[in-house]
């Protein structure tokens, strides 16, 4: 975790190459992110992609992260222009895109996501911009200074674009999708020969571009070896996966206080 933070944004922390941690949030409760931001994770991914998220309750969890200080993320469903709309109104600190496989599909996303330049639409009335609160420009300029777009690279015909996706400007990462390229190449594991040839490509145009590099990471072996690829955005695990673990400590010790069986 980063401790020198001061008054930089999580973006600016993020391209300076700060080493952050996060987790992924599963449950669609303001609890689990309460609990995981105030023991100082530096940032979570509300995960409507893969868990039961709606509009609500990831406006929920975003004002939990807000009320511990850290970073909220929302890994999207889909990058249409009013999902991605949705999340940053309500004050995401940035998304994560899923299945970005194209230099044009990074070229809009980027876009959907800024005011300038972009085709971000404009209300004065959301979170984001302090209910009504914030004069437009100021809004505006502090926004697309502070919203961060990390594209997901999951899909093997990105790697023949790797390089224009991490050129595109707005990019500001690129997070190595290890899991769905795994399935899609059918490699034996995540960490096999040709998913390792792909995240090495991936990084390297990431280091080309001048974009650092966010990961999933099942613990320190993973964080390790990946770091030196150049990552430097981890995120280990989820709400659900530490409560399993814990849950499935607690019992393996309590349980085994109990009697064992007499022999008739």
């Amino acid at each position: 975790m980063t401790t020198d933070s001061g008054a930089m944004t999580f973006r600016q922390r993020l391209i300076g190459g700060r080493h952050l941690v996060g987790t992924f949030i599963k449950t669609p409760t303001v609890h689990a992110t309460e609990i995981i931001g105030a023991l100082g994770f530096d940032f979570v991914v509300i995960d409507e992609e893969h868990a039961p998220f709606d509009r609500a309750a990831i406006d929920a969890a975003l004002l939990a992260a807000r009320a511990v200080g850290t970073a909220g993320f929302v890994r999207v469903a889909a990058a249409t222009p009013s999902n991605l709309l949705s999340v940053l109104d309500c004050g995401a600190t940035g998304v994560l895109v899923p299945h970005v496989a194209s230099a044009a599909k990074a070229r809009e996303v980027a876009a959907l996501c800024r005011y300038r330049g972009g085709r971000r639409g404009y209300s004065g009335s959301p979170r984001s911009a302090g209910y009504g609160g914030a004069k437009m420009w100021s809004h505006v300029g502090a926004a697309d200074a502070g919203v961060t777009v990390v594209a997901q690279i999951e899909d093997p015909e990105a790697l023949d674009e790797i390089d224009a996706i991490a050129a595109v400007e707005g990019i500001d990462a690129l997070f190595i999708g290890r899991g769905d390229l795994t399935c899609a190449m059918g490699a034996t594991s995540n960490d096999a020969p040709e998913v390792r040839d792909a995240v090495d490509r991936i990084a390297r145009a990431a280091r080309t571009a001048g974009k650092p590099v966010g990961v999933f990471v099942g613990g320190r072996a993973e964080a390790v070896w990946l770091k030196e690829y150049g990552a430097s955005m981890f995120v280990v695990s989820s709400d659900q996966g530490f409560m399993r673990r814990a849950a499935a400590d607690a019992l393996a010790e309590i349980g085994a206080l109990a009697a064992p069986a007499r022999a008739s």
